[in-house]
């Protein structure tokens, strides 16, 4: 129950939308417990690929403190050492060539073949999570990229992601490499993502992680298609950094200003900000139309809310938000 608009939107954010301080500290404090057993994966195990600890990441919204409630899943990536294997980009995939050096990946190959296999890689990961005690209760399984562990014990899952890093190009870039669901490599690279999300929410003044915090929520309601969290994010940061004017640190007035963005943009292609898959949203016409349609609507409820405010009209304006955001936005009191 809220008297105010900043109210209910204190009450919004801190009770429905943030993730719980306490699940987080937990959630962190599991994952290091996590990330110290695979340490001491090739101990237990001589087969299990050589790591590469350095090039180990935490990856995805939880690491970019973008993540809503409940929280669902947490990222990693683990670094291998690719023992001076080498690597080929073909226009559908990469290979990664193993050196004769390199008896332990050797084992995970294709058959008959020297090229790394990210399915038998994966399947490592799963087999040696399944050893350690505390897991003896989990669901562990390979999906796509990564080896997934859902644990009994929390309400989330880990999604465990192998990786090894490039040398520098010739352009002074180098890459991740990960699975790419079908036994080969894909390239990635976490670490623009992460800086560029630091960077536009310091440019901010730190106002940034709240407002995607915000509209994924708003995205996750079930009026419209939903936009993949990853393109809702990459089109919220795409508006702010193109801002010379810092972002107000009350989300309720730059919330019509990234439906009117929104509103403009989503029908044509959004460019993966790291430069490696190229158009990013794979929405449908159908589906870009009626996210459009659902932004104009939603502008111009804003639109009417905040006039309400600013006329004193608090009861009305809450209710308003509330059309916007659901039965669980506060009530006027």
């Amino acid at each position: 129950m809220a008297s105010t608009v900043i109210q209910a939107f204190n009450e919004f954010l801190k009770d429905i939308v943030n993730l719980d301080s306490n699940i987080t500290k937990r959630a962190i404090s599991s994952r290091d417990w996590l990330m110290n057993q695979i340490a001491n994966f090739k101990t237990k195990d001589s087969d299990f690929p050589k790591l590469y600890e350095d090039i180990n990441i935490n990856f995805g919204s939880f690491a970019r403190k973008t993540k809503i409630r409940e929280l669902d899943d947490i990222d990693i990536m683990i670094g291998l050492n690719a023992q001076k294997s080498t690597y080929m980009t073909y226009s559908d995939r990469i290979e990664i060539a193993v050196s004769s050096d390199a008896t332990d990946l050797l084992k995970l190959c294709h058959s008959n073949s020297t090229s790394l296999n990210s399915k038998r890689v994966i399947n490592k990961f799963v087999s040696a999570c399944s050893n350690v005690p505390q897991y003896s209760n989990a669901e562990i399984k390979r999906n796509q990229e990564a080896a997934v562990l859902n644990l009994s014990s929390y309400p989330w899952s880990f999604d465990i992601v192998p990786c090894f890093i490039t040398s520098e190009d010739c352009y002074g870039k180098s890459y991740y490499l990960i699975p790419d669901g079908n036994g080969y490599w894909k390239k990635t690279d976490p670490r623009i993502d992460k800086e560029r999300t630091t960077r536009i929410n310091r440019n901010h003044d730190g106002n940034i992680l709240q407002i995607i915090r915000m509209l994924k929520y708003w995205n996750r309601r079930a009026t419209m298609p939903t936009m993949s969290s990853y393109l809702l994010e990459t089109m919220i940061l795409n508006y702010y950094e193109g801002q010379s004017s810092k972002a107000s640190q009350f989300v309720d007035v730059e919330f019509p200003k990234v439906m009117a963005y929104i509103y403009n943009n989503i029908t044509g292609n959004v460019d993966d900000p790291k430069g490696i898959q190229g158009n990013i949203n794979s929405l449908t016409y159908d589906e870009r139309t009626r996210i459009k349609n659902k932004t104009a609507i939603d502008y111009n409820v804003a639109i009417a809310a905040s006039e309400l405010e600013q006329n004193k009209d608090m009861k009305s304006s809450i209710g308003k938000w509330g059309d916007v955001f659901g039965s669980e936005f506060p009530k006027y009191n």
